[in-house]
């Protein structure tokens, strides 16, 4: 069975990406975020948002073990900060519901979700420089960097929410996750 973990970096909705995935038939546990990545015996991990930068942990080596990783919000963030993309305050903070389009019909993540998708969304932060190698994968009107993808190396990222039921088709990304991960 697939075994994806959940790495909590203190977000609220890090419960629920756990549930989505285990509703999804996937063997899943949350880890916190300190967890030694040589402890992890995984085919994937989840990186959860959470409040702030200040308190990520181990993720940076979590991006280093050769799985796929899906980052949820923060954890879209921390793969951008880390790997030399960018990340600076939104224009607009606090959840919303936000239309998405998809720039990459193609990306095996969010590209089934074309041509748009609506979602739930903060945008207190978010990515503004892609990471070397990186896709930008989806936009909308309230920020311009909504997902990005480097498939060679399998690291995924969103700003919005598929876990919780504001998001349409939350359901389906995490099920195009679990086949990268498969």
């Amino acid at each position: 069975m697939t075994r994806i973990v959940v790495v909590d970096n203190h977000g609220q909705f890090t419960h629920l990406e756990h549930r989505a995935l285990r509703d999804a038939g996937v063997d899943t546990d949350i880890v916190d975020n300190t967890t030694p990545p040589e402890d992890l015996d995984v085919d994937g991990l989840v990186l959860s948002g959470g409040p702030d930068m200040d308190r990520i942990g181990r993720c940076a080596e979590y991006l280093e073990m050769d799985v796929p990783v899906l980052g949820i919000c923060l954890g879209m963030q921390i793969m951008a900060t880390q790997l030399d993309g960018a990340v600076d305050a939104g224009d607009y903070g606090g959840y919303a519901d936000v239309t998405v389009r998809i720039v990459d019909a193609d990306d095996p993540v969010v590209g089934s979700l074309a041509p748009e998708t609506r979602v739930w969304a903060s945008h207190a932060d978010e990515v503004v420089e892609l990471p070397t190698g990186f896709t930008h994968t989806a936009t909308s009107d309230v920020c311009d960097i909504e997902a990005m993808s480097d498939a060679d190396r399998d690291l995924y990222g969103v700003q919005w929410h598929p876990e919780v039921a504001h998001t349409e088709e939350g359901e389906e990304l995490f099920a195009n996750f679990i086949e990268r991960c498969r």
